[in-house]
């Protein structure tokens, strides 16, 4: 089933008529339709599915059962559905009212706020609307003229016939006015501060409520000036791209697209009949219908006569992303742009005698700060990831455990979203620290890239065709812990012979102890071979011959194009690769008849973490 045919839920509102149920075949039985919620996955009005297997459910229950991926991928960035779609009939005029933006809607009222754009379907002769103000005005003025009734001698009143389209950003000033009929396209979202309103009452007898203040902090107080031309589109911003189809029956009576991956496709017929098909499937459609084609449907066919609204989710223009890492002593943040650039950022300590619940509310407040004192949009961060030591479900969000920090199933990216807005995506630390490096360090021009990092413990990470690798189950790849020696040293993680026991810095710092007699650190152990001593070029050719066998098996198992050392150790390997890649040679399957990867020292240091976090 590729097209859905959405029922609308009715609104009743004191200023609507009854020219939708009269002539848009909206099925409703009272005795004013203002609104029809045509698309709509918002729980004050949500559509429901009328054909095929899915029929009787919302359309938000579709989504859930068959997963994002009907929505497209351009539509990963948004936490909810990105729109809502309307059809409005005003028979009287509505009040004078402003939409927050996303940040003050967010932080005021739990929602996103609302940018929005209106088609004129048809209006009386000398039917106007207004759209933002004729001057200036100050915000002392604004208050003034809505407490003594004089602010529609500011506001800017539009003529408008049929076809006429405006744009209606958040923040601007606005009203429909009596005797237009209006297809309007907005996000997902039911914020409406109203700031006049003729002084009428509401079902309860009562004025109905102002929101004064709320509208003066969002409120834009200068003129807006319109576009003469909406070519190629009708609209088009980040939340939505509008086209309009005109099929005349005659010249013109076929239309023919494609439904790819990137994006969902909404069609609300305004005028005529005909069919569309998709596949094997074709459904009739008529004056007033709501259809609905999922991502990747693929090839479709509008036949008929029709004027008709095509909404579809384009890319995000400039985006941003926050990449986190929590750290047992240090965390990070910082913006990262689409050129992997990093912004802005900073680190603090973790604290990690804090509560998990404590530490992530200190991160998502001061992510919030971050992205505030960079002046970047809300709107514009289309996601945040975080990198987080342990075995992590990735796709519940979830911490499984983290030894580091003392965590145990913490639902990080639940209570990290529930305050910051965005997606918010976490794996390994490891995992996210190689797919920073294969992103914008030593792996930028590989696609496959194996990350070893050396600190207290072995951690790595697996980037096959420029993803993470993490296989079928939670937890992702644990390269330091592959066992080199049956029945070898005992390992932190209770077992023995893992390639941590013999190549973490601890481990080394104890068998140059031990051969030294004294406590060495790692600078003075890379001095000391490098001075001739044999006993630490000892401890450094067996580190070496441990650290390179358990590099061979990982090639041997995923033949990457690339192997990066990193880590604390990533400041001294360069003694160390002249014979890791001799061993490679020698061990490798196929030896150096074969194919042999790459070897390099990681570049970004700390930053690779929060640049990997960043593209989760």
């Amino acid at each position: 089933m590729s097209i859905l045919k959405l029922k609308p839920a009715c609104k009743d509102y004191l200023w609507g008529g009854h020219r939708l149920v009269d002539e848009y075949h909206v099925d409703y039985d009272g005795p004013v339709c203002a609104e029809a919620w045509e698309l709509s996955c918002h729980p004050d009005g949500p559509s429901v599915i009328e054909n095929g297997p899915f029929a009787g459910k919302t359309l938000a229950e579709y989504i859930k059962a068959k997963g994002q991926q009907v929505l497209g991928t351009h539509c990963r960035r948004f936490r909810e559905f990105p729109i809502l779609t309307k059809f409005i009939d005003a028979k009287d005029n509505l009040s004078i009212q402003v939409h927050p933006g996303n940040r003050y809607a967010l932080s005021h009222e739990g929602q996103y706020g609302k940018t929005e754009m209106w088609y004129v379907i048809d209006a009386e002769p000398g039917a106007f609307l207004y759209y933002g103000f004729k001057k200036e005005i100050s915000k002392e003025e604004f208050r003034e003229r809505i407490e003594n009734n004089t602010l529609l001698e500011v506001l800017n009143a539009v003529p408008v016939k049929k076809g006429d389209a405006l744009f209606i950003e958040s923040g601007t000033i606005h009203a429909i006015g009596k005797g237009i009929l209006i297809a309007e396209i907005q996000q997902n979202s039911n914020v409406t501060y109203r700031v006049y309103d003729y002084g009428r009452v509401g079902k309860d007898g009562k004025k109905r409520d102002l929101h004064i203040e709320k509208a003066l902090a969002v409120t834009n107080r200068v003129p807006i000036v319109r576009s003469g031309s909406n070519y190629p589109h009708v609209a088009d911003c980040d939340y939505f791209t509008v086209d309009k189809l005109d099929l005349d029956g005659k010249l013109t009576c076929r239309m023919e697209g494609r439904v790819d991956e990137t994006t969902f496709l909404s069609i609300l017929i305004l005028d005529g009949e005909g069919s569309i098909s998709c596949g094997a499937q074709r459904l009739p459609y008529r004056k007033g219908d709501s259809l609905f084609i999922p991502a990747g449907s693929g090839d479709y066919q509008i036949e008929g006569t029709c004027d008709a609204l095509l909404t579809t989710i384009r890319e995000k223009a400039s985006p941003m992303r926050v990449g986190i890492t929590i750290g047992s002593s240090k965390t990070g943040i910082s913006i990262v742009d689409d050129h992997q650039h990093i912004v802005a950022g900073e680190e603090f300590d973790t604290g990690r005698k804090r509560t998990p619940d404590e530490i992530i509310k200190d991160v998502a407040d001061r992510t919030l700060k971050i992205l505030a004192d960079n002046d970047v949009p809300l709107d514009q961060c289309i996601g945040v990831g975080v990198g987080v030591p342990g075995t992590i479900d990735r796709r519940a969000g979830r911490v499984i455990y983290s030894n580091n920090l003392r965590w145990e199933d913490v639902d990080l990216a639940g209570k990290l979203g529930a305050v910051i807005p965005c997606p918010v995506r976490i794996a390994n630390d490891a995992d996210c620290a190689a797919l920073g490096e294969a992103l914008a360090g030593a792996g930028k021009d590989d696609s496959d890239v194996v990350m070893f990092t050396l600190g207290n413990g072995v951690g790595g990470g697996i980037i096959l065709n420029g993803e993470v690798f993490e296989g079928g189950m939670m937890g992702g790849s644990e390269v330091g812990h592959q066992v080199i020696r049956v029945n070898g040293r005992l390992c932190t993680c209770g077992r023995k012979g893992c390639l941590e026991a013999y190549v973490s810095v601890p481990a080394l710092l104890r068998a140059a102890s031990q051969a030294a007699g004294k406590d060495m650190s790692l600078a003075e152990i890379f001095e000391s071979a490098k001075k001739g001593n044999l006993d630490m070029q000892e401890v450094l050719e067996n580190y070496t011959l441990s650290l390179g066998q358990g590099i061979v098996n990982i090639v041997n198992l995923f033949r990457p194009q690339l192997i990066i050392i990193g880590g604390e150790m990533s400041a001294y390997a360069e003694a160390l690769l002249p014979q890791l890649r001799k061993i490679m040679e020698e061990d490798c399957f196929g030896g150096a008849a074969g194919q042999i990867p790459e070897i390099a020292i990681a570049q970004l240091g700390s930053n690779a973490g929060m640049i990997g976090a960043a593209n989760l």
